[in-house]
């Protein structure tokens, strides 16, 4: 391929992981407009993210083995035609469940989209410099992607309704389809014959989307303890057994076990899925508390949370990498878990009244974004630090599934804690603003519990490598932090 050619070709890559992360923060926005038109429950809503999440976790893994086998370009090609179909289906709902569904079909798009385009960049550009050159542009298109979601949630949200943030994506999706394939080369993959882990792919999703559901569903109807808790919650452990079961046994496993040998690999994911848990609460719940309680329309949402975006793409873009370079990656990834976990606590403090945004939020903002921009990027640096050329791809892939996983099951838990303590507060005849908010303060101090714990792991289970070393899995690891 000329120079040329490859770098329009990165463009075209670049916009579709665009749409892709753009989609990932708009929804939060409009997520008050939503549960209001479409009659929610706080703990329902919670299927709006977790539909999406769940999809994307789960096929994550296998969507970069069809890569391998299939050709990347044709997966890259399919998951936009699949997000974009689904993204109209998703525009056009009328109902809940028509949602929830089309949002597990975008969940699907996204991951046969997202997960091959690393691997495509890389193998457009060998040269060390210029491969350099291309992550960064991506990352700075991934992190501006994060930021321009929220403005544009706000705005389409509030001066059209809540479907457009998903039309929006029709267009996008359609122009970079056509000049996917007119502009990208085809390659060839090693053939379907070679062996993808579906089995594998189904069990681990049917064991998330069933978890889910005892969260959200029998938990908050019936208590943690009901016997049709217990049960469903049992059924998802079988799946989850079953799941292991079959990456032991399976010749082409979806996660190979062997990766859990690595003590800084568990210890990493393990991290990852406790501080995401955390950090996605916050978006949720938070979204909930400045239209319910502040009465910010869609736009001032939009803008509240804008420094989270942006004080975290700019730490992770430039600033980052030079600080695990001299500390080595654990002392920045614990200092952002203490700054997340501050901020978590700073919004579990917030008032059931009041308007001041400087006072307010606006500190949470900045303490969780500059906690995200230090915390993830050196976490993925550590988690890529101890993988083999071969197991590059596969160790960044899991990290990045494990955060799915962790905001899904922790935006479960938060949200049905959150409404079952303002349920309990309603029936003692408290004020509804005085229960709304009392139900966010427990989710956001559990949140925080959870950053905590991370914290904790990090601190014990994890060993930085010596500062000053550096590995190209490092480089890789700060785009895919930014993307997922």
């Amino acid at each position: 391929m000329e120079d040329r050619s490859r770098w329009v070709a990165l463009g075209v890559l670049c916009t579709g992981m665009l749409m892709i992360v753009l989609d990932m923060t708009i929804v939060n926005v409009a997520l008050p407009s939503i549960q209001a038109d479409l009659g929610f429950s706080q703990s329902s809503l919670a299927w709006v993210v977790n539909a999406y999440l769940i999809a994307f976790a789960g096929l994550l893994l296998l969507a970069g083995r069809l890569g391998d086998l299939a050709g990347r370009r044709n997966v890259f090609m399919a998951g936009l035609g699949v997000f974009t179909v689904a993204s109209l289906l998703c525009g056009v709902a009328a109902n809940q469940e028509m949602l929830v569904a089309a949002r597990f079909l975008q969940g699907i798009g996204g991951a046969l989209t997202s997960a091959v385009i690393l691997g495509m960049i890389v193998t457009m550009f060998a040269d060390p410099r210029e491969q350099a050159k291309a992550i960064g542009v991506f990352a700075f298109v991934a992190s501006a992607g994060a930021a321009v979601g929220l403005l544009a949630g706000g705005i389409l949200t509030q001066f059209l309704n809540w479907h457009w943030i998903f039309f929006v994506n029709l267009p996008i999706g359609v122009v970079t389809v056509v000049a996917a394939r007119q502009l990208i080369e085809a390659d060839r993959g090693a053939g379907l014959r070679a062996g993808a882990d579906v089995a594998g792919a189904l069990l681990v999703t049917g064991a998330m989307m069933l978890g889910v559901f005892t969260i959200v569903g029998p938990a908050a109807a019936g208590g943690w303890l009901a016997a049709k808790t217990l049960g469903f919650a049992a059924g998802s452990l079988v799946l989850l057994g079953g799941f292991l079961i079959r990456q032991h046994t399976a010749r082409n496993p979806l996660m190979p076990l062997r990766m859990f040998a690595s003590r800084t690999v568990t210890g990493a994911n393990l991290v990852q899925v406790l501080g995401t848990a955390g950090m996605f609460g916050m978006f949720f719940l938070g979204s909930l508390y400045l239209r319910r309680i502040l009465g910010y329309d869609p736009l001032q949402i939009g803008l509240a949370f804008l420094p989270v975006a942006v004080v975290m793409g700019t730490l992770s873009v430039r600033y980052t990498d030079r600080l695990v370079m001299r500390f080595g990656a654990r002392t920045p990834m614990l200092a952002g878990l203490g700054l997340i976990a501050a901020g978590l606590a700073l919004f579990a403090s917030a008032p059931a009244s009041g308007s001041g945004y400087l006072t307010q939020v606006f500190p949470v903002a900045v303490l969780a974004g500059t906690g995200a921009g230090l915390c993830f990027p050196a976490l993925m640096a550590l988690a890529m630090s101890s993988a083999t050329p071969q197991d590059a791809g596969l160790a960044s892939g899991l990290v990045n599934a494990t955060a799915q996983v962790g905001g899904a099951l922790g935006l479960a838990v938060l949200a049905t804690v959150s409404a079952s303590r303002t349920s309990a507060l309603l029936a003692q005849h408290r004020p509804a603003a005085v229960a709304l908010t009392n139900g966010y303060h427990l989710a956001f101090w559990i949140a925080c519990g959870l950053v905590v714990a991370a914290a904790a792991v990090a601190a014990t289970v994890l060993r930085s490598p010596a500062a000053g070393s550096s590995s190209a899995p490092r480089q890789d690891a700060r785009v895919e932090v930014l993307v997922h």
